[in-house]
């Protein structure tokens, strides 16, 4: 054994994160740790790195020599600086001059490691996208040399190959000795790479032992103190109602080429692809955040062709007599630009909705905390009231809160780009729940997912984004994962 915690506990005011954790963690071993957002699994790892001190409880190392790396389910790397100079970030050694060939040759071998040779180390790290950052982030670990590494939501922004090669490095680095405790909202993930597991609920330990010991609907349980049915929420086939927006060969370079589909009233069509085959691009363009080349948009065609008003994070809201389509879109990036982190949650909900929550041109704060707290009880957000800053919830509180964001504006088309990310799988099922129900109500969303099973489990049709093009949408139940990947990686 290396690491054995017994009764640890930490509150932040009258906020109890943890309330009695115990954990055994022995080397060579890969320990998941799952449980709700909210449950405490951030401020555990916190702990384990040092950055926070508990207020009570043991924590015993059994190798003193023992180093701790911390890859962090929300990036933290210096985006002025290179691949290169994040990677070795706190592991340059003590000479006075740094040498920037072998700082760049060691990231170079690091990336090459992972799968990622094509990362340039002498790129600045603002420049990649999210999941070359998580990509830089690992190795950033690798290169600590650690006894121990803390991995909180590590695939949450990598593709499948991606996902396959650091499974092979984690193999690898526990047959080095080297422990690791995994924490991961997905149950197939942990199921294919994790040895042991700690349920956590409510700041405790509730659960723990073998995986292979233990049943899915089981860990389900102990994780949200209920038992879930099914994942993804049931409704009647949708026939489709009026064309609310029509898109002809729309083009974005350098990513974007040619995407022509019809989005209809009550429709959730799921957009699948790899990473950086273009989806993402897709919806920008739709909301105006990225220039379009070529091709047309129109919303609703039958009375008004061409017309568009889009809502949003920075956008003003239409008023609601407007005969135009209002678009919401949910970026998936959620701590750069989704959110105002330093705000409270009433200020993110209502944001850029203020006049619903006015009188006389002032906004009056009891209209916006009702309009809060009605966002967090139908998404079950967990805080103490809703002038918490956002920046202290747990990452899926967080996401939930985007998504309330666009709750509290109505707009007839959602763009809603990984709607899931970070979040468990109870708080994905109200999610879920949430999509579902606003088309039912009749609006148009447009759904961008990593994750196959959500496609398939909430989406009406389905269209996949192969090197910038996408393919005609067909019903959900015409595809399968093989066939989606098939046609993402242009095979088929």
């Amino acid at each position: 054994m290396i690491l054995e915690l017994r009764g640890v506990a930490k509150r932040f005011g009258a906020t109890v994160a943890l309330d009695g954790v115990d954990l055994a963690l022995d080397a060579g071993e890969v320990h998941a740790l799952i449980g709700e957002n909210g449950a405490g699994k951030s401020t555990l790892l916190n702990i384990l790195s040092g950055l926070l001190a508990p207020d009570s409880g043991t924590i015993a190392w059994h190798d003193d020599a023992a180093r701790i790396a911390y890859i962090h389910q929300e990036l933290a790397l210096c985006p002025h600086l290179s691949v290169a100079e994040n990677i070795v970030l706190g592991a340059e050694g003590s000479r006075f001059l740094l040498r920037r060939d072998a700082l760049e040759a060691r990231a170079a071998h690091l990336l090459a490691d992972f799968g990622r040779g094509e990362i340039d180390p002498r790129t600045r790290a603002g420049a990649l996208s999210l999941a070359d950052q998580q990509v830089v982030e690992i190795c950033r670990a690798l290169a600590a040399d650690a006894r121990v590494i803390l991995m909180d939501e590590p695939t949450s922004s990598l593709q499948r190959a991606n996902v396959e090669r650091l499974f092979r490095l984690i193999r690898q680095l526990r047959e080095r000795g080297i422990a690791i405790v995994y924490v991961s909202h997905f149950l197939e993930e942990v199921r294919e790479i994790a040895d042991r597991y700690t349920v956590l609920r409510d700041g405790r330990s509730v659960r723990s032992g073998d995986l292979n010991d233990v049943r899915d609907d089981e860990l389900i349980a102990a994780m949200i103190g209920r038992a879930v049915d099914n994942a993804f929420p049931q409704r009647a086939a949708v026939a489709g109602g009026d064309v609310v927006l029509r898109v002809d060969h729309l083009a974005s370079p350098p990513r974007l080429h040619d995407a022509t589909f019809e989005l209809k009233r009550g429709e959730i069509l799921g957009i699948a692809g790899l990473i950086g085959s273009g989806r993402t691009d897709l919806v920008r363009a739709l909301f105006g955040l990225q220039r379009v080349t070529a091709g047309t948009i129109a919303c609703h065609p039958e009375r008004s062709e061409g017309s568009l008003a889009r809502t949003g994070f920075l956008a003003a809201y239409p008023a609601r007599n407007d005969t135009r389509a209002t678009f919401g879109y949910l970026s998936e990036d959620r701590k750069g630009e989704g959110l105002a982190l330093p705000m409270s949650i009433a200020d993110n909900v209502t944001l850029s909705r203020l006049g619903a929550v006015a009188h006389r041109g002032w906004i009056d704060r009891r209209r916006q905390d009702d309009a809060a707290m009605n966002i967090m009880q139908r998404l079950r957000i967990k805080a103490p009231h809703p002038r918490t800053r956002v920046a202290k919830l747990s990452g899926g509180n967080q996401q939930k809160v985007a998504v309330g964001r666009l709750l509290h504006h109505d707009p007839d088309v959602l763009l809603l780009d990984e709607p899931a990310r970070g979040v468990d799988v109870g708080a994905k099922r109200d999610i879920y729940e949430e999509i579902v129900r606003l088309a039912c109500a009749g609006k148009a969303i447009l759904m961008v997912s990593s994750y196959l099973p959500e496609l398939l489990g909430v989406c009406d049709r389905i269209a996949v984004m192969t090197r910038g093009r996408l393919s005609p949408a067909r019903p959900a139940g015409e595809w399968t994962p093989d066939s989606i990947m098939e046609t993402a990686i242009g095979a088929a």
